[in-house]
């Protein structure tokens, strides 16, 4: 597993000394903690020069996301832009690369499974995750197939996330309601551990109505309806043995924008449509959690879908599906040595069929991989990652066409301390992506496959952090090129580069958190616009975030908020510029002092009603699109209740 499961104080405390801040880290073991030193601190491979320039969630960005969505999971990171406003619409760029160019798992079961362009392919219930982990630009080779530009980590929530020490059987209800929309949710999570067995069980139901813009305008089909389920079993023996199950599903179903993603088209906003969508992913895996030496294996089999059906007006159906398996062994050459050796598969299907209209469409791909990864410290102050793979792809058309492809990837990546508080960084990859399936609703059965290419990956990045006490700063410079990318039935090369800034800095009673990414996309050479970037970036220009979090001398109570930022940013002649804005957030927690098990937060998002769309929303620079804006004011109120 990426993330171990120790507890929780002995992270806390690890932390602690890191930091050599005993005074913060025992705030820190009574809140959410806005600190990713202590997520980081939870990575097994935390340390690793492939994981310095990864991305980690914070315990607090979690905790405010369970009852919202990915855009608050990823609120403290610039660098990982969130737009679309709704679940359903959502999609999600890494340094300007959309993530269906990543590898994405959930529990170790591969994702991004190509749905319908106007929804998201990797939509997911906040409330259910313990951890997500973002590794930019740079993938090491065990990552899997596919992850062109880096990977995105999700995991679900274990029984000891959620049991106190010794307790046998517990869990929480959490109820909310927000005022924009008149949006009400109830999540109720179970956990129980006996002999080596642990389960988890977890539900949500979320309703509302359309919410407002900053404006006051109503958004027409942006009323929540969903729901979403969890189970999770496990059984790890005295000696270590540990065997997993985890089984999810999202299901939304209520009337969205003609094109879900869209406020609306030529200036008419109220056309809907039903949107029936339904994303699971189901993964199982072993691992000896008291493993050592150089017998170390572990298996993974993972399957994820999502469907979208759409009645109306054409009767479409779009299924998409991934079926993964990876096994691979871990060689503990030393306390700091390790390499990571195996293979994986993966198989891809999807299809589109309309049963009215007599249509059924379908492409498919099979992946073989074999992978190693060497992690290693060979002298004092350096540390080096590299590894390699080789995939050998078969690619089946919606005519019955056949492409065989294969190739190698590689990949290096280093970390240089030049004294005791500054490191320098640096690492490239390339990486055969072979041929990705199309988004189904565009499936053609006149398509000819003879120039279709496989793609491959190019990608860069170096970088410094310097720590200075409490104080660390950070950055780098990142280019991914990606050569023979798909569109449709022909290739075309796509580029995104820029640079990320980061700072966090701790006190005794609070934590601040600040980071600012710019990214620049092109297609064959030239700045273009959403549309020709469509399923391999956006133009996001420059964006930033700020978070900050502080306790009140007030027994139990603490507050806190967040700045988003973008900024004005010139597009290709053709199109409107995008215009920036700017975002605040706020929140009070409090923890009754003779009742620690329950917690009530108030919240305020966009505290000052801006009208504006995410910078990473689809089409702000065209005049005849109106963007899906994201909600004006809204005030919730959440209570969390332990047992």
């Amino acid at each position: 597993m990426a993330f171990s499961r120790g507890n929780t104080a002995r992270i806390l405390a690890g932390t602690a000394s890191v930091l050599a801040m005993s005074q913060m880290a025992a705030a820190q073991e009574e809140s959410f903690s806005l600190d990713p030193i202590v997520v980081e601190a939870e990575d097994e491979l935390g340390g690793s020069a492939d994981r310095a320039t990864s991305m980690y969630v914070t315990e607090r960005e979690l905790e405010n996301a369970r009852t919202g969505d990915l855009k608050d999971v990823f609120s403290g990171i610039a660098s990982v832009s969130v737009g679309g406003a709704l679940p359903l619409t959502q999609k999600i760029f890494v340094n300007g690369v959309d993530m269906l160019n990543l590898g994405v798992t959930i529990d170790g079961a591969s994702q991004n499974n190509r749905a319908f362009h106007h929804v998201s392919a990797n939509a997911i219930d906040p409330g259910l995750l313990k951890a997500v982990r973002v590794d930019a630009t740079v993938s090491p080779a065990d990552a899997g197939p596919y992850a062109l530009a880096g990977s995105v980590v999700f995991e679900t929530l274990d029984a000891t996330d959620i049991l106190e020490f010794g307790q046998v059987v517990g869990g929480n209800l959490r109820l909310s309601y927000s005022d924009n929309g008149d949006t009400a949710q109830g999540a109720l999570t179970l956990a129980g551990m006996y002999r080596g067995f642990e389960w988890v069980l977890y539900g949500k139901r979320a309703t509302g109505d359309d919410y407002d813009d900053g404006d006051g305008n109503e958004v027409f089909g942006t009323a929540a309806d969903l729901t979403s389920f969890l189970g999770k079993l496990a059984y790890e023996s005295d000696t270590g043995h540990r065997i997993e199950y985890s089984g999810l599903q999202l299901d939304d179903d209520e009337l969205r924008q003609f094109r879900a993603n869209f406020g609306g088209l030529e200036g008419v906003t109220d056309s809907l449509r039903r949107y029936d969508t339904q994303r699971s992913s189901h993964s199982l895996s072993y691992q000896n959690m008291q493993a050592g030496g150089f017998w170390d294996p572990r298996l993974e089999i993972g399957y994820s879908e999502s469907d979208i059906r759409v009645p109306e007006p054409w009767d479409s159906n779009g299924l998409s599906d991934t079926w993964s398996a990876s096994i691979q062994n871990v060689f503990h050459l030393s306390a700091t040595d390790r390499v990571n050796a195996g293979m994986d598969f993966q198989k891809r299907t999807g299809e589109y069929t309309s049963p009215t209209f007599g249509d059924d469409n379908s492409e498919e791909s099979f992946n073989t991989g074999i992978f190693a990864q060497a992690r290693m410290e060979p002298v004092e102050r350096l540390k080096l990652s590299f590894g390699g793979r080789y995939d050998w792809q078969s690619f089946e058309g919606v005519n019955g066409d056949d492409i065989d492809s294969n190739g190698a990837s590689g990949n290096v990546s280093a970390t240089y301390a030049i004294t005791d508080t500054v490191d320098i960084r640096a690492g490239a990859s390339s990486v055969f992506g072979g041929i990705d399936i199309e988004d189904n609703y565009t499936y053609l059965p006149t398509w000819e496959y003879d120039g279709l290419e496989a793609s491959r990956a190019n990608n860069a990045t170096v970088g410094m952090d310097w720590r200075i006490g409490a104080l660390s700063l950070g950055g780098e410079f990142f280019l991914t090129e990606i050569n023979n990318a798909r569109g449709g039935v022909d290739n075309f090369d796509f580029e995104s580069k820029g640079f990320n800034l980061g700072a966090t800095y701790g006190w005794a009673t609070g934590f601040m958190r600040a980071t600012l990414s710019r990214s620049d996309v092109e297609v064959d050479g030239d700045p273009v616009d959403s549309y020709y970037a469509l399923d391999y970036g956006a133009p996001l220009g420059t964006v930033a975030a700020f978070e900050v979090q502080q306790e009140t001398g007030v027994d139990g109570l603490r507050v806190g908020g967040g700045l988003d930022l973008a900024f004005d940013y010139d597009m290709p002649d053709g199109v409107n510029d995008l215009d920036g804005y700017e975002v605040v957030n706020v929140f009070a927690e409090y923890v009754p002092p003779q009742m620690e098990s329950v917690l009530l937060r108030l919240t305020v998002d966009n505290l000052f009603d801006a009208e504006y769309a995410d910078r990473a929303t689809y089409g702000g620079e065209y005049d005849e699109l109106t963007t899906l804006k994201e909600p004006g004011r809204t005030i919730s109120l959440v209570a969390v209740k332990t047992f």
